[in-house]
């Protein structure tokens, strides 16, 4: 997904020493012991679908592929070691992790971007035990975010539609600068269709979207402080129109049309319109709530669009970013239509409308329950924090010692580990869907086209 190719960790952060003082400790300890050369083989999974949900979606495998790819102990990294492990920790250990790096770790894995359910080994991390016990906490630290934005991002997606077009617009809420290049990257894996963050889309290749802020709109007083009013047709370049002049003549025709008076307008805002239009004629969509939408906002976009349109170009739409969203946005759809019948602009009735202002999931079903003309959503902060369910609970355990099977105990059923070297295959029913995973031991024979197998739940 890396739009330049780059095989190093996206964040420079990630490197060996992100980790938890216990797995130096551990690795001490196994070294020190000798068992430095032990195969020890582990598990990356989760026991329960966030979002009281039936699905996850797997994401992070990129970030530790590049990981492992980069694995190893600077310097400066094994002197720090040094000061946090004993005094006497033998010197033989440091040259240990010095000389450390992924070549001798194997990493089995789902594809990234694949719907899994709990308890899947959607990880299987193979090694020597100091080795891959050291990685543990990285991995989950790539891996768990990722998966549980992604999954939220494609339960939005499913509560929106398949039709709708979906904007992550959640940088400036996300959980610092990493947490929103990670909501970005991994929103669009979960089937968002763009996002606002401008760096998310030169690292990934994301399509990048946006209109203007309320703040533009406000910075404009009226059309006295326009310092360029001339446009040219799109079609004769040479030409220079005075699109100010243009528009206050729409702007006449669209009030009557809409049956709203001059004054009701603000001006200011319409010289915002205008001049963001001279900038972008090819892509005009304009913020219409800074004011009052109905009166002034729409009457003023169809002011500069039909003025646009005059000149060959075709604006884009509008984006509401307050009240009653589902109301508004029929309201706006109905004008739209009628500009389209009264001056003839077919185009006009299928403006895009754009809805934003702190939508969660339980808003998408709403509107889809009230009925809406809103063909966009850009959604920040209940998307990027995942507020619902803040945590995925992806975990790393240990299931073989060189061919030995390992299982943690607990009286918690939900706590106890599936043994063993596994392998995971998704089984489908002969009209092509998915019936269920199953997990096999490594030794046994995959299942065979139109076999028949006997599959049993490991607790249920």
């Amino acid at each position: 997904m890396e739009a330049n190719g780059n095989s190093i960790p996206t964040n420079g952060v990630v490197q060996s020493l992100l980790t938890d003082l216990y797995q130096v400790t551990m690795a001490y300890s196994y070294w020190k012991n000798g068992q430095q050369n032990c195969h020890a083989v582990f598990d990356v999974f989760f026991r329960k679908n966030p979002f009281d949900g039936e699905f996850t979606i797997f994401a992070g495998l990129g970030e530790v592929l590049k990981l492992l790819r980069n694995l190893k102990y600077s310097e400066s990294d094994i002197d720090y070691l040094k000061t946090i492990l004993p005094a006497n920790a033998e010197q033989e250990f440091f040259d240990y992790l010095s000389a450390a790096d992924g070549k001798g770790i194997k990493l089995y894995s789902v594809e990234e971007g694949t719907v899994v359910f709990p308890r899947e080994p959607l990880i299987r991390v193979e090694g020597p035990l100091p080795l891959v016990q050291l990685l543990e906490t990285t991995i989950l630290n790539l891996v768990n975010y990722a998966s549980l934005v992604a999954t939220n991002a494609a339960r939005f997606r499913i509560a929106a539609g398949e039709d709708k077009k979906l904007l992550e617009f959640g940088l400036r809420r996300a959980q610092g600068p990493d947490g929103g290049l990670s909501a970005s990257k991994y929103c669009y894996v979960g089937g968002f269709d763009g996002t606002s963050n401008v760096l998310a889309g030169k690292l990934f290749g994301i399509p990048v979207s946006g209109t203007h802020a309320h703040s533009y709109v406000m910075a404009h007083t009226g059309v006295s402080q326009l310092a360029h009013k001339n446009l040219s047709p799109k079609d004769r370049p040479s030409e220079s129109v005075d699109f100010l002049t243009l528009c206050q003549k729409w702007k006449e025709r669209v009030c009557q049309a809409c049956r709203v008076s001059l004054g009701q307008t603000n001006d200011g805002e319409l010289a915002s319109y205008i001049s963001y239009s001279l900038a972008f004629p090819n892509g005009f969509l304009a913020l219409l709530d800074t004011y009052d939408i109905l009166r002034s906002g729409l009457p003023n976009f169809c002011t500069v669009a039909l003025a646009l349109h005059e000149l060959g170009y075709k604006a884009m739409g509008v984006r509401i970013d307050s009240g009653d969203l589902a109301y508004l946005s029929k309201e706006i759809r109905k004008v739209f239509h009628l500009i389209s019948r009264e001056f003839n602009v077919p185009w006009f009735a299928d403006l895009t409308i754009v809805a934003s202002n702190d939508i969660d999931e339980e808003t998408l079903l709403s509107l889809n329950q009230q009925g809406h003309s809103i063909d966009a959503y850009g959604i920040g902060t209940h998307l990027v924090t995942c507020r619902k369910q803040p945590s995925l609970g992806v975990v790393f355990k240990l299931v073989q010692v060189d061919e030995l099977a390992r299982i943690k105990l607990s009286q918690d059923v939900a706590k106890v580990t599936i043994p063993g070297q596994k392998t995971l295959c998704r089984l489908y029913g002969k009209d092509g869907h998915a019936l269920l995973d199953l997990m096999l031991r490594e030794e046994e024979k995959l299942p065979e086209k139109d076999q028949r197998v006997l599959c049993r739940h490991p607790f249920e």
